[in-house]
């Protein structure tokens, strides 16, 4: 039977970047989430595409988590409409209490900050410290060359497909959602597997 999803990281830009799909994309995953009664998680930033998840999860009568360091208080401008705004003191833990609340990670268009927390959530599991659903939203192609940096990984001896595979691609949210939809694993994994 699979996993209930009650909450979903969405790691995105701090910026709206040069596609307008982008933005689309961004406002389907918030209307989404609140039609499904799924809880957003996400940095807590009002600007960019994740202030529009942000702002389109709430304008459709979901749930919002922000989490934002306080260093980036007036660089990302903290959303002051959601509800539950958890100000805390470093990347880190921001990064730490995201994972914690959610369920599935959705990996949005964004720059280096999207890619850190991808990279990080994915390096995670491929620890077996989680066994949630990572899941690339490859609009308009924007992550074809990250796509190709982890398959060359793989090619160039410095990952397993198995450690690859821990990562999917999908084209739109809806694929997204039913992806976040996982049994859960109970099986043991070998240390090659890595």
């Amino acid at each position: 039977m699979p996993v209930s999803v009650k909450a979903v990281a969405v790691f995105c830009g701090s910026r709206l970047g040069n596609n307008p799909l982008y933005k689309q994309v961004a406002q389907k995953a918030g209307q989404m989430l609140a039609e499904k009664n799924i809880r957003l998680v996400y940095g807590g930033g009002a600007q960019g595409l994740m202030g529009v998840v942000a702002d389109a999860t709430l304008q459709a009568g979901g749930q919002v988590t922000g989490v934002i360091p306080h260093f980036l208080h007036k660089r990302e401008v903290m959303h002051e409409g959601v509800a539950e705004l958890i100000v805390v003191d470093s990347m880190h833990v921001r990064k730490q209490i995201m994972f914690s609340r959610a369920d599935a990670f959705w990996i949005l268009p964004g720059g280096f900050g999207t890619f850190d927390e991808m990279m990080e959530i994915l390096t995670w599991k491929q620890l077996q410290q989680h066994a949630k659903p990572i899941i690339i939203v490859n609009t308009a192609g924007w992550a074809d060359q990250v796509i190709a940096m982890l398959d060359a990984a793989v090619t160039q001896g410095f990952a397993t497909a198995y450690a690859r595979g821990k990562i999917e691609i999908v084209s739109d949210i809806e694929t997204a959602l039913k992806h976040s939809e996982t049994e859960p694993t109970t099986q043991p994994v070998s240390i090659e597997q890595f």
